[in-house]
């Protein structure tokens, strides 16, 4: 059943987010990354972030715990902000960790909803509050859910593989993101509701990738075309990892470049891959924008004020409406790679390696 929203999509570039917030914002710091507070009384609670893993995207470590960082010492919150590493138990022992520790706001980006509705539970009973960072928690309690139109993220995609196959008739291969993630089924949902009215495009192949794991991306989709005979003319890949994995297999078959294929994201991998049209498009969420909606709920509920909301989320499991932030993510091709490097999604320096300058410089980056 698809998710249904009643909500105004936040524009991608330049968002702010209103807040109303009780507590004072004056002076202070926090420590690294286990928050240790400094002298400021800027607030009273302290925030919690517990991210997914370091495989499914490199984004958690590398663009979303920074922005993190930067917001809360810049508000003089104390925090503490820790890596599950793909591992449920683990993750369930930081949550009871930053409990016992004194948290009043814990956000995750959960593994799967079960257990993260799990820690929820356990957070609530102990009054603290909770944010689903990027990825709703079937039948949790979290009072916020902050991230991207899921469901657009997949229309993108879908639009952005028609639009690189055209009006040929073609063989579609899905390779969809791990089943235990909700925002992959939605990704799915959005992808299918476009190709799926286009009478000329053919399903050949469709699996989930578990965890998201690309190594075994690679093997599944070595499997679904090889089940197809070889005869694959479009690749719905859910993030640009298992993208990468699909261009590893048709370039071993000598069809790279020539098959087009999606992604997610918009990695440094990702955008190399555009720019030299071996992935037809990805699509870009930033990353340091989502981690500031974030923020901006967290520090407004640590600090005794609640966050404006855009509308709600309908948590599919009991038909319960979520408070939601949800902002727009943007397609990428390679005429408009430039604009993730502008937004600071990634350095120019980091995509325009020696082999991409040439590439970098026809798009107009520098």
């Amino acid at each position: 059943m698809k998710r249904k929203h009643n909500l105004v999509v936040v524009p991608l570039i330049g968002a702010a987010m209103a807040l109303t917030a009780c507590g004072s914002d004056d002076g202070g710091s926090s420590g690294e990354d286990t928050g240790s507070s400094g002298e400021s009384q800027a607030a009273e609670g302290k925030i919690g972030v517990i991210l997914p893993d370091t495989e499914s995207s490199v984004r958690w470590e590398s663009a979303d715990r920074p922005a993190l960082e930067s917001a809360f010492e810049e508000a003089g919150v104390e925090y503490d902000i820790q890596n599950a590493e793909g591992d449920a138990e683990r993750m369930t022992q930081i949550a009871d960790t930053m409990i016992g520790d004194g948290v009043t706001v814990l956000a995750i980006v959960n593994l799967d909803s079960e257990s993260g509705a799990a820690i929820q539970e356990k957070a609530k009973s102990q009054g603290v509050a909770t944010i689903d960072y990027d990825r709703l928690t079937l039948g949790g309690s979290a009072e916020y859910y902050v991230s991207f139109d899921n469901t657009v993220v997949g229309e993108l995609q879908g639009q952005g593989l028609a639009d690189c196959l055209g009006d040929k008739d073609a063989n579609i291969v899905y390779l969809n993101g791990s089943p235990t993630d909700n925002n992959a089924t939605l990704f799915a949902e959005g992808a299918h509701s476009v190709l799926d009215e286009m009478s000329n495009y053919t399903v050949v192949g469709e699996q989930a990738v578990p965890d998201w794991d690309n190594e075994e991306a690679a093997t599944i989709f070595q499997q679904l075309y090889t089940a197809a005979d070889g005869k694959v003319d479009g690749v719905l890949a859910a993030n640009d990892g298992l993208g990468g994995a699909a261009i590893s297999i048709l370039e071993a078959n000598g069809q790279d470049g020539k098959v087009p294929v999606t992604g997610q994201d918009a990695t440094v991998e990702g955008l190399q891959n555009v720019l030299a049209g071996t992935q037809c498009m990805t699509v870009y969420k930033s990353a340091t924008q989502e981690a500031g909606a974030l923020a901006d709920v967290a520090i407004a509920l640590a600090t005794g004020g609640e966050a404006e909301t855009t509308g709600t989320t309908v948590d599919s499991s009991d038909d319960s409406e979520v408070p939601s932030i949800l902002l727009e993510p943007q397609s990428i091709t390679k005429d408009n790679v430039g604009d993730v490097i502008e937004d600071g999604g990634q350095k120019a320096a980091d995509v325009c390696t020696a082999d991409f300058a040439d590439l970098c410089a026809e798009a107009g980056i520098s």
